[in-house]
């Protein structure tokens, strides 16, 4: 497979979204400017297809019982995330959507974010918003580690 496809594919997925499709392009000899690009571009339809699944299919899958279980059982866990994020920075609003997005951690990525901003009855569009800005940030920052990291090795 091409590896600029599969940088791709890495930044759609759940698990390694943004930050796994970066560093393998980097790792893999993509130009870094073409990895970010193509990779933030992969992580952006994250969050529209996302709202538009669980506004959509989400409610008829979700009197299915096995889909019902494995959802409310990553509900919870996001759930829980959710609120422990949102007591230390309610004030902040899109910002703290934004802010959870752009920090390269596991599980602070466009799926979880649009999960909770799902999950708490946030706006769409101004979700999609703050959680794309917290992708462009969380790619710079993950592209530049990445850079850092191939020259230290």
């Amino acid at each position: 497979m091409n590896k600029i496809a599969l940088s791709f594919l890495l930044s759609l997925a759940p698990v390694s979204e943004l930050r796994g499709g970066i560093a393998y392009g980097i790792a893999s000899g993509i130009n870094p400017f073409v990895a970010f690009f193509v990779c933030v571009l992969a992580n952006l339809l994250i969050s529209p297809l996302l709202f538009l699944f669980l506004s959509t299919l989400h409610n008829w899958l979700y009197r299915l019982g096995f889909y019902k279980k494995a959802f409310d059982v990553y509900a919870r866990h996001v759930w829980k995330k959710a609120r422990k994020y949102e007591k230390r920075h309610e004030v902040l609003g899109y910002s703290a959507l934004a802010l959870f997005v752009a920090i390269p951690l596991p599980t602070t990525g466009a799926w979880t974010a649009t999960l909770i901003a799902f999950l708490l009855g946030l706006n769409k569009k101004k979700s999609i918003a703050a959680i794309s800005i917290g992708i462009v940030v969380a790619g710079i920052v993950v592209t530049l580690l990445t850079l850092l990291g191939v020259k230290l090795f």
